[in-house]
């Protein structure tokens, strides 16, 4: 299924890279951060549980574009997510890739499935293999009982941890749905991990 599914990825223009393992996974990115360079971020539950944030985070030669930065307002927040839209180089994950190498997505505000059709020069998406299914409806299937419901009890978690409101549902975090059926090639490279990752 995983060489299935790389093949049809690099027929549509994307291209791969497979990996073994998270640690591997982060080596990969690393070759990627060069200094100077405008980095954009979507969010991804994969980007950190490869330790990717962390390193970007700290990462002290880069223009990392950071709307999860503690004590930013709405307005700062929102202001960085456009920033990371015109970015070098756009950093995310992808809810579900199809065995006919399409990309699957949903978004609440919009920001990251943008990003991953147009405006970054180069996008990076980080994939664990449980993110395989069959076909684009069951990439949307995925994304409804799997994505949505882990990453509302994820956000409303760290809503109440930080004392703010535990204000997201199904409705506001899964507003905007995409599929992209390819891409330029060279644009958006996949690191496709064989490990289970993400929601």
């Amino acid at each position: 299924m995983i060489e299935k599914t790389i093949k049809n990825l690099e027929k549509n223009g994307f291209e791969v890279l497979h990996v073994k393992s998270k640690e591997e996974a982060l080596n990969v990115a690393k070759t990627y951060i060069e200094n100077g360079l405008k980095v954009g971020l979507g969010g991804s539950t994969t980007v950190a549980q490869i330790g990717l944030l962390d390193f970007l985070i700290t990462n002290q030669n880069i223009n990392l574009c950071n709307q999860y930065e503690n004590g930013i307002s709405i307005e700062e927040n929102m202001q960085r997510r456009r920033e990371g839209i015109l970015s070098d180089l756009y950093i995310t994950g992808c809810n579900a890739i199809t065995q006919s190498g399409e990309l699957v997505n949903v978004d609440g505000d919009g920001n990251r499935v943008a990003a991953q059709i147009f405006g970054p020069k180069k996008v990076l998406l980080f994939v664990g293999k449980n993110k395989i299914v069959k076909d684009i409806d069951a990439g949307f299937k995925r994304i409804k009982e799997i994505a949505v419901p882990k990453n509302v009890e994820r956000m409303n978690n760290k809503a109440k941890s930080m004392g703010k409101e535990a204000r997201y549902n199904l409705d506001n975090i899964a507003n905007k749905f995409s599929f992209i059926n390819g891409d330029k090639k060279g644009r958006t490279t996949i690191v496709l991990i064989d490990e289970d990752l993400g929601y």
